[in-house]
C-alpha cells in the first residue's frame, strides 16, 4: 500500500504497557499521527521492561516505532491544560487506566468531548468500566484465566500451558483498533464522537467462540481433549524420530485422504475423528517413525496441511514471512530492533521511523499549539513538561 489512510488522524495516546500500545501501533502503521502522553518520571513503563537492545527496552521498541513522545505532569492544572488544548486537535484518544482515574484527572471523555465533540475516545481496561469487578486489578494471564481459556490450555493431566502471547492483551487492542476506525467513520457522517469501552475480559471471552461451540454441543472433553485441541488424530501435534515437533491439521476429507495417501496407510482412513487413546497412539508411532526432514520431503508435494513446527529463529529466516514483511528489523544473527510487520500493510511498515526518547517531541508538539519557546522553557522549569531526547 502507498498510501497512509490515516493520514492527517492525530491519536493521544495515554495508555502504557501493551494493549493501548499496540492498538496505536497498528493505527500508526497505518498513517496515523501518535503522540504518547508520558508523565515526567519515567514515562510509559515499557521503556524499563528487559530486555534491553542498546539501553532501551527491546519490547518498548517493538511497540512504538514512529510515534511522537510529549512529556507532561497532568496532575498540574497547566498540564491538564495543556493536554485539552491538544484534545482539541485530535480524532483520537487512547486511555488504559482503571476506570474513572482519567476524570479524576479531569481528562476523561466527558472533559475531552467539552472541547471536541468530534473525537473517539477509546477506554481499555481490564473488567471494563462498569460491572462489579470493574475496579480490580489483573494482568493477561489472569483475564484468560477467568475466561476459561487457560484452562483449555495444554495437555490432558498436566497443568494449564501459558500462552506465550498475551491473548486478552493483544485481542482487546484489535478490538480498540477496529472499534476506532469504525467510530472515526460515524463522527465523520454526524459529527458525533462516542465513548469505546474495550474491557481485556470481555476480549478474551470472545475469543472462546469455538469452546462454547463445542460445550453447547456438550463436549466435555477438557483440556487438550476438544475437537481442535488434540482429541482427533486429524488435528494434532506430534513427535518426530528425531525429536522435533511436527503438526496436521487434515480436517477436511480432501486433506485426510491425501495425507493417508502419502503416508500408504488407507487402514488409518477410518481414524480421522476417533478420539480413543490407542488409535492416537498409531498416529504418535508413525510420525516416530521418520524424521522431521524425512517427512518435509515425503509431503513436499502432499497438500494436506501438515507442518514441522519451527522455533522462532527458524520463523524469521522464513523466505515467505521475510517476502511478505512480517517482520521488520535485521535478519537472524544481526543486531537492533524487531517488531511485526503490519499484516495490511506488510511491505511498507518499515517507514514508520524511529521510536521517541521520552518527552523527545514536547517542545515540537507544544509549538505546535502556539506557545512560545519561553512559554515551553517557564512550563519545563515549574515541572509541568519535559523535553527529552
Amino acid at each position: 500500500m502507498n498510501a497512509s489512510p490515516l493520514a492527517g488522524v492525530r491519536i493521544l495516546d495515554l495508555s502504557r504497557l501493551l494493549p493501548g500500545p499496540f492498538c496505536t501501533m497498528l493505527l500508526a502503521d497505518l498513517g496515523a499521527e501518535v503522540i504518547k502522553i508520558e508523565d515526567l518520571e519515567g514515562g510509559d513503563y515499557m521503556r524499563a521492561f528487559p530486555p534491553f537492545i542498546d539501553g532501551r527496552s527491546a519490547y518498548f521498541l517493538a511497540l512504538n516505532a514512529g510515534k511522537k513522545s510529549l512529556a507532561v505532569n497532568l496532575k498540574a492544572p497547566a498540564g491538564r491544560d495543556l493536554f485539552l488544548r491538544l484534545a482539541a486537535t485530535a480524532g483520537v484518544i487512547v486511555e488504559s487506566f482503571r476506570p474513572g482515574a482519567v476524570d479524576r484527572l479531569g481528562v476523561g471523555y466527558a472533559a475531552a468531548r467539552a472541547v471536541n465533540p468530534r473525537v473517539v475516545y477509546c477506554s481499555i481496561s481490564g473488567f471494563g468500566q462498569d460491572g462489579p469487578d470493574r475496579d480490580r486489578a489483573g494482568h493477561d494471564l489472569d483475564f484468560i484465566s477467568r475466561a476459561g481459556l487457560l484452562s483449555l490450555c495444554g495437555w490432558p493431566e498436566a497443568r494449564p500451558a501459558i500462552p506465550p502471547v498475551q491473548i486478552a492483551d493483544l485481542s482487546s487492542a484489535m478490538y480498540a483498533a477496529a472499534g476506532i476506525l469504525a467510530y472515526l467513520r460515524e463522527s465523520e457522517r454526524t459529527g458525533q464522537g462516542a465513548h469505546l469501552d474495550i474491557g481485556m475480559l470481555d476480549s478474551a471471552m470472545s475469543w472462546m467462540v469455538m469452546p462454547l461451540g463445542d460445550y453447547a454441543a456438550g463436549e466435555r472433553g477438557g483440556r487438550g481433549r476438544l475437537p481442535l485441541s488434540g482429541q482427533h488424530p486429524c488435528y494434532n501435534v506430534y513427535k518426530t524420530r528425531d525429536g522435533r515437533d511436527i503438526s496436521l491439521a487434515a480436517i477436511e476429507p480432501k486433506f485426510w485422504n491425501a495425507f493417508c495417501g502419502a503416508v500408504g496407510r488407507d487402514d488409518l482412513r477410518p481414524l480421522q475423528f476417533s478420539g480413543k487413546e490407542e488409535d492416537l497412539a498409531l498416529f504418535e508411532a508413525l510420525f516416530a517413525g521418520r524424521t522431521a526432514a524425512e517427512w518435509t520431503e515425503l509431503l513436499r508435494a502432499t497438500d494436506c496441511c501438515c507442518q514441522v513446527v519451527p522455533v522462532l529463529d527458524e520463523v524469521l529466516r522464513d523466505p515467505h514471512i521475510r517476502h511478505r514483511g512480517l517482520v521488520i528489523g535485521p535478519p537472524p544473527g544481526g543486531t537492533g530492533a524487531l517488531r511485526p510487520g503490519h499484516p495490511l500493510r506488510a511491505r511498507d511498515a518499515a517507514d514508520a521511523g524511529p521510536c521517541p526518547g521520552h518527552g523527545q517531541h514536547t517542545a515540537e508538539i507544544l509549538a505546535g499549539l502556539g506557545l512560545a519557546a519561553a512559554e515551553i522553557e517557564g512550563l519545563e522549569a515549574a515541572g509541568v513538561v519535559r523535553r527529552g531526547g
